[in-house]
């Protein structure tokens, strides 16, 4: 007798399984369906081996008494190194849904969806890697695929936006949105764990990447591949040349450090100039004045902000812009993929961290929150929910929890937490929050409540690391190991 086993995401009106909006991609055959025939002997136990499968319900059919039925977690084996909770129940399940999104899209690599297409999406991977370094010991998995992007790179330096790629994602999915993974993830890695290898191995394919840049540019503006992918509303999505500059930008800049690190002093020079030439052009292009890039989108604002593209004259007056255009809109995003990282820490990093906080956990269509309102129990791919629903790409909310409310920062100076600022910034209806990370000298702990008119911080330094505590009325402490309080007025704080 034979046993048919489908997977999928949704009900349909019946209250079967409904496969329909992620089995699309599919040519022939079936699609996330095992069949399984009886042996006859008796009871039988059977789990796939050689594939898996994402899903939120199972369809079992045939002729055969199913008396048990187990889901197996399977993903990437790296080690839990992080933890976060707060007094927020939505921060909470929204941080609950972005580990199981985290690790339902990294199964021997990082991937989009563990469904429809379990592709090596780069932009997917670039933007959710922060996150999963602040809660998995996922450095040497990530050094490892950046292997496989440099086995994708052709002469000219082109990426795909898959890796491993079957040939496609060249011409279309990519874009230096995407492709800049090949810099920022060793990037990450090296300021997380202080492993600086890929790095090393990569530096000359990377810089045949920005080179490629260079010849795709046109007065060192580039446009090209995919832009804030799954904006809420396709016709406000801001210019796709103005964030693949961005990245652009920030690619080169990144090659200056690296040339540095590598002893090529040459190449430092080179790329310094070449990025001092994007920023000009950027700015000639899309500053309109007044605080304003492209059409004021909230993408436009904080990826000029967040890329380190305004200048220092103009920027106070870019950050109200930013933070005029997110309350218009009730606190709700009017970004995609890209902006969903820019905005939260754009404000974040300027004196707006409240209004992040509510951006992140406002109730209303479109945002994070909403998606928990519709039942999520992991990221969505689309602000309206009508496609994929386990998608990472709007996950750095996890790393911008630790970064910013719990305030763990890594130090560029000093990586793999050599030296740590801890840095919280308390939001007004948070009452305490609680995070640890296991750096690779030991645990670093930062943990605040307030409590009879006084906000209190304590915090926890391994062996052999030392930090800069900076709290919320801007007093510093330096510290070496060892377990710290420090306490200010709430007066002082809002």
């Amino acid at each position: 007798a034979e046993v048919i086993i489908k997977y999928g995401e949704r009900l349909d009106d019946k209250k079967q399984l409904d496969q329909s909006h992620i089995s699309k991609s599919i040519r022939t055959g079936d699609f996330q369906t095992d069949r399984y025939f009886l042996k006859g002997d008796g009871v039988e136990t059977w789990e796939p081996r050689f594939t898996y499968h994402g899903f939120q319900y199972v369809s079992i059919s045939g002729d055969a008494e199913i008396r048990q039925v187990e889901g197996r977690v399977v993903y990437t084996s790296f080690e839990r190194i992080g933890k976060f909770s707060c007094s927020d129940k939505t921060l909470n399940k929204l941080q609950e849904c972005t580990i199981w999104s985290y690790i339902g899209n990294f199964t021997g690599i990082p991937t989009d969806c563990p469904h429809r297409e379990k592709n090596g999406w780069t932009g997917d991977a670039q933007l959710a890697a922060e996150t999963g370094l602040f809660n998995f010991d996922a450095g040497s998995s990530y050094t490892q695929w950046m292997d496989s992007v440099a086995d994708c790179q052709r002469p000219s330096g082109q990426l795909p936006g898959i890796v491993p790629s079957s040939g496609w994602g060249f011409n279309w999915g990519s874009g230096p949105a995407w492709d800049s993974a090949f810099l920022l993830i060793p990037w990450y890695v090296y300021l997380y764990t202080g492993n600086k290898s890929a790095i090393e191995t990569h530096y000359d394919s990377m810089k045949k990447y920005v080179d490629y840049c260079t010849a795709m540019a046109t007065g060192f503006i580039v446009s090209f591949g995919l832009g804030d992918w799954c904006h809420v509303d396709k016709e406000r999505i801001v210019d796709r040349a103005l964030t693949d500059t961005g990245y652009y930008y920030t690619d080169a800049l990144l090659l200056t450090k690296f040339a540095l690190m590598t002893g090529r002093k040459d190449d430092h020079e080179q790329y310094y100039s070449l990025a001092k030439n994007i920023k000009t052009a950027f700015n000639r292009k899309f500053y309109r004045g007044d605080g304003i890039y492209a059409n004021g989108e909230q993408t436009a604002l904080a990826c000029s902000i967040y890329q380190g593209l305004v200048e220092d004259s103009e920027k106070e007056k870019v950050v109200a812009k930013l933070a005029e255009a997110v309350k218009d809109n009730g606190c709700r995003p009017d970004f995609g993929i890209l902006g969903a990282k820019y905005v939260p820490r754009a404000l974040s990093d300027n004196g707006h961290v409240e209004l992040a906080y509510k951006l992140i956990t406002q109730p209303e269509f479109p945002g994070w929150a909403h998606w928990l309102k519709q039942g999520a129990t992991t990221l969505w791919e689309s602000w309206n929910g009508d496609s994929s629903l386990n998608h990472i790409m709007f996950g750095d909310i996890s790393a911008w929890m630790y970064q910013y409310l719990a305030g763990i920062t890594p130090d560029p100076e000093n990586p793999g937490f050599r030296h740590v600022v801890i840095r919280p910034r308390p939001v007004s209806s948070l009452e305490w929050v609680r995070a640890e990370y296991a750096a690779p000298a030991g645990t670093i702990t930062s943990a605040w409540e307030k409590s009879g008119g006084r906000f209190r911080l304590e915090v926890g330094i391994p062996p052999s690391t030392t930090a800069t505590v900076i709290m919320p009325d801007s007093s510093r402490h330096e510290v070496g190991s060892g377990k710290y309080s420090f306490t200010v007025s709430i007066n002082q704080m809002f």
